[in-house]
C-alpha cells in the first residue's frame, strides 16, 4: 500500500495537474468548512517552496517549537518552555509531554532534530537557511538531544531574534515533521505533522482537504496569532483554488463557500449589506509601493528619485485603490507594527513645486521611465495608472508596462526592471520589513537598497534586543530610507474576511494568514 501510494504521488509531482496527493487514510464524511485560495499552494513541504498560500495552509498542519503571538511577541508551541545559556549561544527546549504526530508516533528530541537537520541541510531550499547561516543573525553549529524530552540547540553567536526566526510564517513555522513524510529515498511524500488538522487530499489547482485530527493536544487558552490554544472544530476543512475574485464572491454568496478571505477591495460593494454575509477585518502587516532601480541610467540621481516620491499624493491614491479599507503609509514599517513610532508615522505629502525643481535640478529632459505592474491584485495596475497621472504634473514620464503575474515576479527576482509595482506580504518583526530592500544586488538582484550604511543599521537592528535601541535603529533606517528613495512606499491594506453567517470564531489578524482552528459552523454540513 505505502509503495503505491508513494507511486502516484510521485507521478503527481511529475505531471503537475490534477492528481491527487492523498493521505492514506481517506478523509471521513462530517461537517465541513469551505475556505478560499487564490492560487493553488506551492508544495506541501513547509517552508521550502512556499508562498504565502502556502503558509497559511501548512500551519493547520505542522507546528514548530515556537510560535507568534498576536502582538508579534513568540510563545511556546510544541516547547513546553527553554532556557538560554549566559552567553547566549544556547538554546534548551524542554517538549511538551503526550505530543504525538498524525501517524500516531510519539513526538521526541530525535523528531526534532531530524526536522532541523533537514532544514539546514546544505541541499535544503529552506526558506530561512541563510539566516541561521554565517552570513545571518547566527548559524547553528550543533543540535543535541540530551534526552527524549530535550534539544539543545548551539549557535556560533549570540542572536536575539533566533526565536522569532524559527517562528517565522514564512519559516513555516520551522515546523516539525516525522520522518515518515519523506520517501526511502530521501523524496518528499506529504507532511505528517502535530497540528489540529492533518494532511487529506491535495487535488493540484482544484483544493487541499485537511482532516480533523483526533488525538491533537491543544495548549490552554484561545486563538493567540499562530500560538495559543487550537482545536480542530469541524471534520475537515477544504481550501479551493478560485483565483478570480468575482468568482470568489459568487461562490460565497451562492453558499459554496463558507470563508472568503483577502477580499479584493473591488468586490466589497458586492458582498457589502448581503444577506447572511458578515465581514471580520484588521491592518495588515504589510506595504505595496514602487520599487526603483537605483542603478538604472534614468533613475541614478537621487533628486529625480525624491521628485517622484513628491509628486504622489500618497493619501488619495491609497482611497481610490483600495477603496477606503487601507492606510497610506511612506515608511517600510507598516502601521500595525509595534515599531511604527512618531518618525514612521510621517506621510510624505505631494509637494509639486519642489518636484518640479527636483526634476529640472536633476537634468532629466522627459527619458520615458518604464512602470512594471501586473493586475495580481488587480489594485496594483489601478495604482500604476494613477502614478502615470500624478508624476506627469511634475514633468516625469512614466511608460506603464502591464505583465501576467507570473513574468512580473521573474524580472523582479532578476532585478530587471527600472521602476516595478510590488507587494510584500505581512512580516512580524521591523527588521524582515527593511530585509525584503536592503542587500547586495551582486548576489541577490531582489534587493533595491545597497547602501552600506543601511546593510550596516540593518545588522545592528537583528543583533540587539534591546527594544529602545531597536526603535532609534528603525528610525535612523526610515531617515535614510526617505533620503535616498530606493524605493516609494504607498499603503498598507486592511486584510477583509466575508463570512457566512453559520460561522463561529473567525478572527483576523496583521500576519495575513487564515486560521481555521477554533472556527466552526453553527450548523453542521
Amino acid at each position: 500500500m505505502r509503495k503505491t501510494i508513494a507511486g502516484l504521488i510521485l507521478i503527481a509531482a511529475g505531471v503537475g495537474l490534477g492528481l491527487a496527493l492523498v493521505h492514506p487514510k481517506a478523509p471521513p464524511t462530517g461537517s465541513m468548512l469551505r475556505a478560499r485560495l487564490n492560487a493553488d499552494i506551492a508544495s506541501s513541504d513547509p517552508g521550502m517552496k512556499r508562498d504565502a498560500n502556502t503558509d497559511a495552509v501548512l500551519l493547520h498542519v505542522v507546528e514548530g517549537l515556537v510560535a507568534l503571538r498576536e502582538d508579534g511577541s513568540v510563545g511556546p508551541m510544541l516547547a513546553s518552555g527553554w532556557t538560554v545559556s549566559p552567553d547566549g549561544r544556547t538554546y534548551r527546549f524542554a517538549l511538551r509531554r503526550g505530543i504525538r504526530f498524525h501517524n500516531g508516533a510519539p513526538l521526541s528530541s530525535a523528531d526534532v532534530k531530524w526536522s532541523l537537520d533537514r532544514y539546514l541541510a546544505p541541499d535544503s531550499h529552506w526558506r530561512c537557511k541563510s539566516d541561521l547561516s554565517a552570513k545571518g543573525i547566527a548559524a547553528v553549529t550543533v543540535i543535541n538531544t540530551p534526552d527524549p524530552d530535550t534539544v539543545d540547540i548551539v549557535l556560533d553567536r549570540p542572536a536575539p531574534l533566533f526565536l522569532a526566526t524559527l517562528a517565522r510564517l514564512d519559516c513555516g513555522g520551522t515546523g516539525i515533521t516525522h520522518r515518515a513524510s519523506v520517501g526511502p529515498d530521501g523524496t518528499w511524500l506529504y507532511p505528517i505533522g502535530t497540528g489540529p488538522f492533518r494532511w487529506g487530499e491535495w487535488r493540484h489547482n482544484q483544493y487541499v482537504d485537511l482532516v480533523k485530527y483526533d488525538g491533537y493536544r491543544p495548549l490552554p487558552g484561545g486563538t493567540d496569532g499562530n500560538a495559543g490554544g487550537k482545536h480542530a472544530l469541524v471534520e475537515r476543512v477544504r481550501f479551493s483554488v478560485i483565483p478570480d475574485g468575482s468568482a470568489a464572491s459568487a461562490a460565497l454568496l451562492r453558499g459554496s463557500l463558507d470563508v472568503l478571505d483577502a477580499l479584493a477591495p473591488n468586490e466589497l460593494g458586492t458582498i457589502a449589506g448581503a444577506p447572511g454575509i458578515m465581514q471580520d477585518s484588521a491592518m495588515s502587516a504589510d506595504f505595496y509601493g514602487i520599487l526603483l532601480q537605483t542603478g538604472a541610467p534614468v533613475l541614478r540621481d537621487v533628486r529625480l528619485r525624491r521628485a517622484l516620491s513628491l509628486s504622489l499624493d500618497v493619501a488619495a491614491l491609497t482611497r481610490v485603490v483600495t477603496h477606503g479599507t487601507g492606510v497610506p503609509d511612506s515608511s517600510p514599517i507598516p502601521a500595525a507594527n509595534a515599531f511604527y513610532g512618531a518618525a514612521e508615522r510621517v506621510l510624505v505629502k505631494r509637494d509639486l513645486a519642489t518636484a518640479r525643481a527636483l526634476v529640472k535640478a536633476s537634468g532629466y529632459r522627459g527619458e520615458p521611465i518604464e512602470l512594471m505592474t501586473s493586475h495580481s491584485p488587480p489594485e496594483m495596475y489601478d495604482a500604476a495608472i494613477l502614478v502615470q497621472a500624478m508624476a506627469r504634473d511634475a514633468g516625469i514620464n512614466i511608460q506603464i508596462v502591464s505583465l501576467d503575474w507570473a513574468t512580473q515576479f521573474a524580472r523582479y527576482s532578476s532585478g530587471d526592471y527600472q521602476a516595478t509595482m510590488f507587494g510584500f506580504s505581512a512580516r512580524m518583526d521591523a527588521s524582515q520589513m527593511f530585509g525584503v530592500l536592503i542587500g547586495d544586488r551582486a548576489t541577490d538582484p531582489r534587493k533595491v537598497w545597497n547602501s552600506p550604511q543601511a546593510i550596516d543599521l540593518l545588522h545592528q537592528s537583528v543583533v540587539t534586543g534591546d527594544r529602545a535601541q531597536r526603535q532609534q535603529i528603525f528610525d535612523q533606517l526610515d531617515a535614510h530610507f526617505r533620503s535616498e528613495v530606493p524605493a516609494i512606499v504607498l499603503y498598507n491594506t486592511r486584510r477583509v474576511t466575508a463570512l457566512r453567517t453559520p460561522v463561529t470564531g473567525y478572527r483576523s489578524w496583521s500576519a495575513q494568514t487564515q486560521r481555521l482552528w477554533n472556527v466552526g459552523l453553527g450548523n453542521s454540513r
